[in-house]
């Protein structure tokens, strides 16, 4: 999941999020150099990262060369023992856009319309303090643009979540979507729906509650139906309200504070229901790569479709930032175009990209959630300075 609110209380969910992904791709424009294809830069990088603090990396990119991976620190503060570059991880955030390729292409088949109204499927659920499911479509559910509010900025919802104490009284707990919701309507809209945009995990909730009213499944029973066994992405799955992590995968952490010193906390272990069809999947950095490319590549959905779902809001005009249903468009300092999404969730800190006809994809997760900085990773691949 994503907090727009880059705050260290959320770090539990944070990551680079879209904007703060945007913001620090700000810079000016330089000449890319010739990419070597050996990824030193990018190996650079996420030895730069180590060195400030995240425990461990690990990364994959699939390009014309084929495959290269490669790791970085440890997977295990105690044992000191690496990352593996087959590692699963929680990847948070990047869920959003296993949910609206589902919902993408249940529009394809004819199931519903991006254009209904929210509550033509969940009657009565977006009531109250202004929020109003008869005004809100699904599209804007995807692009973020309802005004629904943002259930994981609830200040009681942090501190049983996102802070130590509460964090080791609640990680075992199971949350309802209908629950989370619940959470997200005791506060205002952030505004009128299609007014502006902000990014909320409640409308991915909602995005979930919405395949299982259309399909009559759960939005993972779909999303490893539609996406996960056609690709065969073996490393991937959606583990409900399982808190164990599946081997191989190395330990997670974070710092559960609103700072990002003090003592660091193993948080490997959470049930995942607290992030819902925002960001419960896990997956490793191959599986994302593969996912991502066939997406763009047009495999996952028909042209109208992947069309809509590049249809983007702008929302960092300086590197032309944008949102689109489940996806982030950007361009780097080089002028290189990439499509994909970032995620964080407690103790972990992903990213997943590639360019516009899927010929490039990286994907790399950090085990620490309270540090690092992901844009020279990004550029150090596709732009090699």
């Amino acid at each position: 999941m994503n907090d727009m609110h880059h705050t260290p209380l959320r770090t539990g969910l944070v990551a680079a999020t879209a904007l703060a992904l945007a913001a620090a791709l700000a810079g000016p424009a330089v000449a890319a150099a010739p990419a070597r294809g050996d990824h030193r830069a990018t190996r650079a990088a996420m030895d730069a990262v180590v060195k400030d603090g995240v425990p461990g990396v690990t990364a994959a990119v699939k390009d014309k060369n084929g495959t290269w991976s490669a790791t970085s620190g440890v997977g295990n503060l105690k044992t000191k023992e690496p990352r593996s570059t087959a590692d699963r991880y929680r990847v948070g955030s990047i869920t959003k856009t296993f949910v609206s390729t589902v919902l993408l292409q249940l529009e394809a088949e004819g199931q519903l319309s991006l254009d209904d109204k929210v509550e033509e499927w969940l009657p009565g659920v977006v009531r109250g303090n202004g929020h109003d499911g008869r005004l809100i479509t699904i599209r804007q559910l995807l692009n973020h643009t309802s005004g629904i509010s943002n259930y994981t900025d609830d200040e009681d919802f942090a501190r049983m979540y996102f802070l130590k104490d509460g964090f080791f009284e609640h990680r075992y707990d199971t949350l309802t979507p209908a629950q989370l919701v619940a959470i997200a309507m005791t506060h205002k809209p952030d505004f009128a729906p299609g007014t502006s945009w902000n990014y909320s995990n409640t409308n991915y909730v909602l995005a979930g509650m919405v395949i299982k009213q259309v399909t009559g499944n759960s939005y993972g029973s779909e999303i490893t139906d539609r996406i996960i066994k056609p690709l065969g992405l073996h490393a991937t799955l959606l583990p409900g309200t399982n808190p164990k992590m599946p081997q191989p995968s190395s330990r997670a952490y974070g710092k559960l504070a609103e700072t990002t010193t003090g003592p660091t906390y193993d948080v490997t272990e959470l049930n995942p229901s607290l992030a819902s069809a925002a960001g419960e999947l896990i997956s490793n950095s191959s599986d994302l790569n593969r996912f991502y490319t066939a997406l763009l590549r047009g495999k996952l959905l028909p042209p109208q479709q992947l069309k809509e779902m590049k249809t983007t809001i702008l929302i960092d005009e300086s590197t032309n930032t944008g949102y689109g249903l489940g996806i982030v468009g950007l361009e780097l300092s080089c002028g290189v175009e990439l499509w994909g999404h970032d995620g964080g969730i407690h103790g972990s800190s992903s990213v997943a990209l590639t360019t516009p006809d899927g010929s490039h994809a990286l994907s790399f997760n950090f085990n620490g959630d309270w540090s690092g900085d992901v844009v020279p990773l990004i550029e150090g691949e596709y732009c090699d300075k």
